[in-house]
């Protein structure tokens, strides 16, 4: 992660600043030992990759020395080096306690964003569940609330645009199931759904041919040339609305695209 970079880069700023050579191994944590020696042998361990012993070493940092001055630094850079080391949950907690307890840090908004990450790094395919999406979504919302012109804003603002894609492609995915099945009314729940929650999303054309389909097999038809307009009034190129007009015109109806479209895009999206 790019921008973990600076986060990084001070760590071993401090190192230089406090001159003194990281230990080569991992000391038994129950040792007293210097402050020094602690935060500079942890951040010898993250830049080896010893991310789960880099993680423990930041934790005893603030163990041992708790009202230190690194004691705070050695907090988010704990939870970097868990979330690091793919132990998402603790990265969570580690970077949430940071929060709680410095909510005014310079390094508050990296925490934000590494827990929409740590969230992010989970998501799990479209037919499976999307509790994690849904959180890293929060996540991320949160962190453009916050701190919109930080550095983490853009990244965010991408990662919460996937995010929103690919919970509409959950919806499709179940959609298409209950069509499938038959069950029609579930379908259309499940294709609205998607052109009201998630319209700027690349699903929202199929979407509605689908909805075209399943109100066609309902014998609902003026929905489904409701959608049908909608769809060559938006995406007048796509395949989708090709495959829409030629089902309709498979049943004799055919759209007509007139000065009420809007009109009819209203009444879709209620």
């Amino acid at each position: 992660m790019k921008r973990a970079a600076r986060v990084l880069a001070r760590a071993a700023m401090v190192v230089v600043v406090l001159g003194l050579a990281a230990c080569g191994s991992d000391p038994d944590p129950y040792v007293e030992r210097s402050v020094e020696e602690i935060y500079n042998n942890a951040v010898d361990l993250l830049q080896n990759g010893n991310y789960e012993d880099a993680a423990r070493e930041f934790d005893e940092v603030e163990r041992q020395h708790p009202y230190s001055q690194w004691a705070t630094r050695a907090q988010v850079m704990a939870a970097y080096s868990y979330y690091q080391n793919r132990d998402y949950d603790e990265a969570i907690f580690a970077a949430d306690r940071f929060i709680q307890l410095h909510p005014s840090h310079e390094d508050v908004a990296y925490a934000y964003y590494l827990i929409g990450q740590s969230y992010y790094e989970r998501i799990s395919d479209v037919k499976r569940d999307q509790r994690m999406t849904e959180l890293a979504q929060e996540a991320f919302r949160e962190v453009l609330r916050l701190f919109p012109d930080s550095e983490y804003g853009r990244d965010a603002k991408l990662k919460l645009e996937l995010t929103g894609d690919h919970l509409a492609g959950k919806q499709m995915d179940i959609g298409r199931w209950y069509q499938g099945r038959e069950e029609y009314v579930a379908a259309i729940n499940r294709f609205h759904s998607v052109i009201i929650l998630y319209q700027t999303t690349s699903h929202v054309p199929e979407a509605l041919l689908r909805l075209v389909e399943s109100y066609l097999s309902l014998g609902v038809v003026r929905e489904a040339q409701n959608a049908a307009a909608v769809l060559g009034y938006n995406f007048p190129g796509s395949t989708w609305y090709e495959d829409a007009y030629s089902l309709l015109g498979e049943h004799n109806l055919i759209p007509q695209l007139s000065e009420d479209n809007d009109l009819i895009v209203g009444e879709l999206e209620g």
